[in-house]
């Protein structure tokens, strides 16, 4: 079993650049041996960039006699799961498409799968830093979340996979594994970690509690307790409330200096409204922890004082620094404000620096309904056959897509028929000129809807709310109405 780190990109890597690309900087450095060459691996949040750089291959004969398998387990459990863990390989005579198919059982697979996929893979034949003598090189995109990879949003991450490797050549031949005999035995495969690297600007954090997943505290309105992140910043948040599991993960320069100060654990306190008392915080949680060949998954809680154990800095957990995570379900929606109080391990306070988080909790997502559909001023029943009148006849629809607390981020009507046919009738979005709040519509009637065929039509209004749980927006509610319309 051997393991390869992957390193962090900003974007997207495009399949053709060369391997002396900028675009994989860093990954030669951390590259693993493989049957016949190397694998290079890089990721952002969604992907993982994988490079087979088959220096042994030089033959530019790319035919169906070369490909690769590159087969993962999916769970992680060191055993084959049926329909769960998956393999890549070229499409059969397409070396530039990727195919993707299930685990039945040992060396057995489904067929190749029709299943919407984000993955894809290039052949290339070139040269690379590991060979100045141009050779096969398989470079491929994969969707982290089509071998089981949670980055951001959902707990716990899972920062790693397990995973084995074929390389096949035609010329000369040649078919190679690693590890050897892999499609039976899932007991041996190699590790694959993923970068974690996307953190909150280190300037940006807050100077005890750095940042909520990904938004740093000092972008939380000490008042309104909603984020706002700057332009371009890859989690968007424009005056976003909070729900979902929220991981208030601590400023690690900060954390260190107290535990030199001779910090060993903390209380976390929480008030609700602006001007409620404090009082002890208690909540639960999971998170992996690097144990030199494997992630091991460990819970985390507080003691019968309350108070939470300071973890070493060099311990290499799937998310570092982790102070509490909040169960947002078990706040009450509107102001809750947080505060951490470091001590001793005889409980004498440490001095830290002061800071109350406050978040504006939105457990509810916006309110959708169609209230009618009208064709010339009269209301169509669901499910009725009505006929248009002229080329410009068409049908208005009355709605309401809102939320109450007024964390509303957009909503949209679309119709749609046939085989898939659609049109978007209108819809609109929240502006920070907006102001902290937005409700949006109640009892608004659409713009004229006028179709261009005779079919059946499905009219539906979708919501989605302003509520961040720190990775991304979270919460979208939708209604729908069905009528034929005869053109």
């Amino acid at each position: 079993m051997s393991t390869i780190n992957s390193s962090s990109i900003a974007g997207p890597i495009d399949l053709t650049d060369p391997l002396s690309h900028d675009s994989w900087a860093g990954a030669v450095e951390r590259q693993m041996i493989i049957p016949g060459g190397f694998m290079w691996a890089k990721n952002d949040a969604r992907f993982v960039y994988i490079a087979l750089d088959i220096t042994a291959d030089t033959n530019n004969d790319p035919g169906t006699g070369d490909y690769f398998w590159l087969d993962f387990d999916k769970n992680r459990n060191g055993a084959i799961t049926p329909n769960v863990d998956v393999k890549y390989s070229p499409y059969p005579g397409q070396p530039n498409r990727m195919s993707r198919s299930y685990y039945l059982g040992a060396n057995v697979w489904t067929g190749i799968l029709s299943e919407v996929s984000f993955s894809e893979c290039r052949i290339a034949f070139e040269t690379s830093p590991n060979a100045p003598t141009p050779h096969r090189i398989w470079k491929m995109r994969i969707n982290l979340r089509e071998i089981g990879v949670r980055l951001m949003g959902r707990w716990p991450t899972v920062s790693f996979t397990k995973f084995g490797v074929r390389i096949a050549s035609s010329a000369p031949s040649s078919i190679e594994e690693s590890p050897v005999g892999f499609g039976g035995d899932f007991s041996g495969l190699h590790i694959l970690r993923l970068s974690r690297n996307f953190v909150a600007p280190s300037a940006d954090l807050g100077p005890v509690m750095g940042s909520v997943g990904l938004i740093p505290t000092t972008r939380i309105d000490s008042i309104t307790g909603r984020a706002t992140t700057d332009a371009g910043y890859f989690v968007t948040a424009q005056n976003d409330a909070f729900g979902g599991l929220l991981n208030i993960i601590g400023n690690r320069v900060q954390l260190q200096a107290l535990r030199d100060a001779g910090a060993t654990k903390y209380r976390v306190t929480k008030a609700e409204g602006a001007g409620g008392s404090f009082s002890n915080y208690r909540s639960a949680w999971l998170n992996y922890r690097w144990l030199a060949s494997d992630y091991v998954l460990e819970s985390f809680g507080p003691d019968a004082s309350d108070f939470y154990p300071m973890l070493a800095s060099t311990v290499d957990y799937s998310i570092d620094d982790l102070l509490v995570q909040v169960d947002s379900t078990r706040l009450s929606t509107g102001i809750n404000r947080f505060e951490v109080a470091f001590f001793t391990a005889g409980g004498a306070p440490v001095v830290a620096p002061a800071q109350t988080l406050t978040l504006h909790i939105d457990n509810n997502v916006p309110q959708v309904q169609i209230n009618s559909i009208s064709h010339g001023g009269v209301l169509v029943p669901t499910c009725a056959i009505i006929a248009m009148t002229s080329p410009a006849d068409g049908v208005t629809v009355n709605y309401n897509a809102a939320d109450v607390e007024g964390n509303l981020a957009g909503y949209s009507l679309t119709a749609s028929w046939g085989d898939g046919a659609s049109a978007s009738i209108e819809s609109d979005t929240y502006a920070i000129a907006m102001g902290p709040i937005w409700n949006g519509v109640t009892g608004r009637n659409s713009v004229l809807f006028v179709p261009s065929l005779t079919c059946a039509h499905a009219f539906t209004v979708t919501v989605w709310a302003r509520t961040t749980n720190g990775y991304g927006r979270i919460g979208h509610n939708s209604a729908s109405k069905f009528i034929t319309i005869q053109k």
